[in-house]
C-alpha cells in the first residue's frame, strides 16, 4: 500500500487507474483515479448494501491507513486497491452477535441514527431537570405554607386553638394537670397547642440525645428538650413513660408537652417540661455547698420521687411500677425550693403486675456506666424480674447520696465535689474498668470517719453502704430510705 501510494504521489502524470463505480451511471459504471479503488459493505436499516468508487489521491490521508479504506467491524467492511478494476469483490460484513438493547442497535438489528441517539440522550436528560423543578417548587411550596403557619402562630397563638383560653397561663395548665382524674397530663391537642407557640430563649444544656433549651410561654419560663431525629425512640419512650397515669408528682420533673416540629428543612422532636433554674444535681453541687438541712432535703425528696416511680397503684386508675435504669446526679433536677426531681425517663421500664410483664424501651442505650449496679455490669441481672431493676437503681441512688454527704457543709468542713470513683476510674471509664473495681475488687466509694460526728452524716453514711451491697436483694427499698430519712427530718426539726 506505501510503495503504491508513494509511486501515485510521485508520478501522478504517468499512471491513470480504472475503478469499478457504482453510481456512475453516464460512464458506463467506470471512473478513473490517481488515487486507488474501493469497494465497501455495509448495513443500512437490516439491508447489504454493496458501493464501489474511486478515490482520489488528495483523499487518501492520513498515509498509510487512510480514513476512506477502514472498516468498522460488524458494520462495515471497507477493501482499498491500486490495479484496475481491482475493485470489483463482493465483501462481506461479518456478522458480530448483539444483545438486545445493546449501545447503538433498535430490536430490529438496525443502527441509531443521530435523530434517535439525541433522543436517547436527552429524553432521561429532560426527564431529570423535570423531576429537579416539581422538587423544587414543592419544596418552596412547604416553605411558603410552614412560614406563613409560623407567623400566625406568633402574631396570635390563639388564631387556631381557640379550645385554649387566651387567659391561660403556664401555672394554670399545671394546676389543670395535678388535679386532672387521669393524672396522664394534658390532651394531645393541648400539648401540641402549647409546643407550637413556645418562643426559645437560650441553650441551657447539651447531651448525646440534643440539646436543653429555656423557653417562653405566655410569660412563664419552661425547659424544652430538642432531641436529634436518630433519638426518636428515645424521645417516643419518655413521652410515652410521662404520660404514665397517675405519674405525676412534686419529685418527679413535671412533664408539659411533647410534639414533633416541622421547621421546613427537617423534623424537631420536642419535650417540654417544668423549668428549674439550678439546673442538675450535678451542676448545683459543683456549685454550691450544703447545709445539713439542704442535705437532707436533697436526699428525701430524691428518695421520695422514687419511692413513687417505683411503687404500683392498682385500681382503673392505677400506676404501673416504673423503673428508672439511669439514674445519676445529672438526670435529678434541683427545684427552687431545695428539693430535687427526678429526670430523664428515656431508658424507664414499667411493670405491668396484671400479665407480670416487663416494658423495656427498644432502642440502644444503655446506662451510666459509672453508676451501674455490679449485676449489671457482670451481666447477672434477672431482665425478667422487675425488683432487679428497682435494686438497681437503688445502688444508683447511693452513689448520689454521696455525692451530696460530701458537699454537706458542717460548718468547718467540706470536701470539693467529685464524682463517684473518682480516685479509682478515668473520667469516661469502661465497662471492664468498672467491673474490675466495682465486682472484682469489691470497692466503693470512701466513707470518711469524721461523719460518724455528725448524726445526720451518720445516717447517710449507713444508708448509703445498704444501698451498695453486692446481693441486690439485700438493698433497702426506697420507701424504706424514704421512711428512714422523714424520720431524720422530724429529729433535726427540718420543715419539708
Amino acid at each position: 500500500l506505501l510503495l503504491n501510494q508513494s509511486a501515485l504521489t510521485a508520478l501522478p502524470w504517468l499512471y491513470s487507474l480504472r475503478c469499478n463505480c457504482t453510481n456512475c451511471v453516464k460512464s458506463g459504471y467506470e471512473c478513473e483515479t490517481d488515487g486507488a479503488c474501493m469497494a465497501s459493505t455495509s448495513f443500512i436499516q437490516g439491508h447489504e448494501q454493496h458501493v464501489r468508487i474511486c478515490i482520489a489521491r488528495d483523499s487518501l490521508v492520513p498515509p498509510g491507513q487512510p480514513f476512506y479504506c477502514l472498516s468498522a467491524e460488524g458494520l462495515l467492511n471497507t477493501h482499498c486497491c491500486y490495479t484496475d478494476y481491482c475493485n470489483r469483490v463482493d465483501l462481506k460484513v461479518p456478522s458480530l452477535p448483539v444483545k438486545p438493547g445493546e449501545l447503538g442497535w433498535v430490536g430490529s438489528g438496525g443502527p441509531w441514527g443521530p435523530v434517535e441517539l439525541v433522543a436517547v440522550i436527552a429524553g432521561p436528560v429532560f426527564l431529570l431537570c423535570m423531576l429537579l423543578l416539581v422538587g423544587l417548587f414543592l419544596f418552596q411550596h412547604h416553605q411558603r405554607t410552614y412560614s406563613h403557619r409560623q407567623r400566625l402562630e406568633v402574631e396570635d397563638p390563639s388564631c387556631e386553638h381557640l379550645y385554649l383560653a387566651k387567659d391561660k397561663t403556664l401555672q394554670d395548665l399545671i394546676y389543670d394537670m395535678s388535679t386532672s382524674g387521669s393524672g396522664s397530663g394534658l390532651p394531645l391537642f393541648v400539648q401540641r397547642t402549647v409546643a407550637r407557640t413556645i418562643v426559645l430563649q437560650d441553650i441551657i444544656g447539651k447531651g448525646r440525645f440534643g440539646e436543653v433549651w429555656r423557653g417562653k410561654w405566655r410569660g412563664g419560663d419552661v425547659a424544652v428538650k430538642i432531641f436529634s431525629s436518630r433519638e426518636e425512640r428515645s424521645w417516643f419512650r419518655e413521652a410515652e413513660i410521662y404520660q404514665t397515669i397517675m405519674l405525676r408528682h412534686e419529685n418527679i420533673l413535671g412533664f408539659i408537652a411533647a410534639d414533633n416540629k416541622d421547621n421546613g428543612t427537617w423534623t424537631q422532636l420536642w419535650l417540654v417540661s417544668d423549668y428549674h433554674e439550678y439546673g442538675s444535681l450535678f451542676d448545683y453541687l459543683n456549685y454550691y455547698s450544703v447545709t445539713i438541712e439542704g442535705m437532707i432535703k436533697l436526699a428525701l425528696s430524691a428518695a421520695s420521687g422514687l419511692a413513687h416511680l417505683h411503687m404500683e397503684i392498682l385500681g382503673t386508675q392505677g400506676k404501673p411500677g416504673i423503673a428508672h435504669r439511669d439514674l445519676k446526679s445529672k438526670n435529678i433536677l434541683v427545684k427552687k425550693n431545695g428539693m430535687c426531681a427526678i429526670a430523664d425517663l428515656g431508658l424507664a421500664v414499667r411493670h405491668e403486675s396484671i400479665t407480670d410483664t416487663i416494658d423495656i424501651a427498644p432502642n440502644q442505650r444503655v446506662g451510666t456506666k459509672r453508676y451501674m449496679a455490679p449485676e449489671v455490669l457482670e451481666e447477672t441481672i434477672n431482665m425478667k424480674h422487675f425488683d432487679s431493676f428497682k435494686c438497681a437503681d437503688i445502688y444508683a441512688l447511693g452513689l448520689v447520696y454521696w455525692e451530696i454527704a460530701r458537699r454537706c457543709n458542717t460548718g468547718s468542713i467540706h470536701e470539693d465535689y467529685q464524682l463517684p470513683y473518682f480516685d479509682l476510674v478515668p473520667s469516661d471509664p469502661s465497662i471492664d474498668e468498672m467491673r474490675k473495681v466495682v465486682c472484682d475488687q469489691r470497692l466503693r466509694p470512701n466513707v470518711p470517719n469524721w461523719w460518724q460526728s455528725y448524726e445526720s452524716l451518720r445516717v447517710m453514711g449507713k444508708i448509703m453502704r445498704e444501698c451498695w451491697y453486692s446481693n441486690g436483694a439485700a438493698r433497702l427499698t426506697a420507701l424504706r430510705i424514704k421512711k428512714t430519712l422523714s424520720q431524720l427530718s422530724v429529729e433535726e426539726d427540718i420543715k419539708m
